[in-house]
């Protein structure tokens, strides 16, 4: 596992665009409504942030990558809702998706563009609210102000706690960037991952019910 580890740091070393834009491609697909509700990418960014304290990647340019994907993604679900309006909810693959869709509508009508701010914070609905605001006649001029607001606070509270526990780890722990602190970095990335979305998937699923992301059948239609 180790060794592993070591030749995938060097590879990143090697490849720098490729690790940058593998986060661009992660925000960008967990704003695709259904494509973002299965997609990992608050755990993938989480994990190639984690690259940051040992210089194999940088700060700036992972932040950027993760704000540039993010915004494309929300903001072409948001001006496909926008063209299409209502219709595109009843559409595939929308349609087989009723519960995220209502959610998502429900949660857009009480709470307006604060709905498309915390959205962005709340897998896996932000992967329909931005299309949803779009299909119900939110103005361009209001949403997009919002959404930028919030992926600009999004993606340093995903990009942050990666380089700020490694680099805790190699300043406390006294470890090896490459070497000790290399097994903790994938762990401490997954594990991190991993509890993002299970807190955010049992708060969907306590407010709303099951969270489970499943297609309506023929006999739910």
């Amino acid at each position: 596992m180790t060794s592993f580890i070591d030749q995938l740091i060097a590879f990143v070393s090697a490849n720098a665009w490729l690790a940058y834009l593998t986060l661009f491609l992660a925000a960008l697909l967990e704003a695709v409504p259904v494509v973002g509700s299965v997609i990992p990418g608050s755990t993938i960014i989480l994990a190639l942030s984690a690259l940051v304290p040992g210089g194999e990647l940088k700060l700036t340019w992972v932040l950027a990558a993760a704000i540039a994907g993010a915004l494309l993604g929300d903001g072409s679900a948001f001006w496909a809702g926008h063209r299409s309006q209502r219709e595109i909810l009843n559409t595939w693959p929308l349609a087989n998706y009723p519960r995220l869709v209502a959610q998502s509508e429900t949660f857009f009508r009480r709470w307006g563009a604060l709905a498309v701010f915390f959205a962005r914070f709340v897998p896996p609905i932000r992967a329909f609210v931005p299309i949803t605001a779009g299909a119900l006649g939110m103005q361009p001029a209001r949403f997009y102000p919002v959404n930028i607001a919030a992926i600009v606070l999004w993606a340093p509270a995903h990009v942050l706690p990666g380089v700020v526990a490694v680099s805790a780890l190699h300043q406390y722990a006294g470890l090896p960037h490459h070497q000790g602190i290399a097994k903790h970095l994938w762990m401490l990335a997954v594990i991190g991952g991993a509890l993002i979305v299970a807190l955010a998937t049992w708060t969907i699923r306590r407010r709303h019910g099951s969270g489970r992301i499943e297609p309506a059948t023929k006999e739910s239609r």
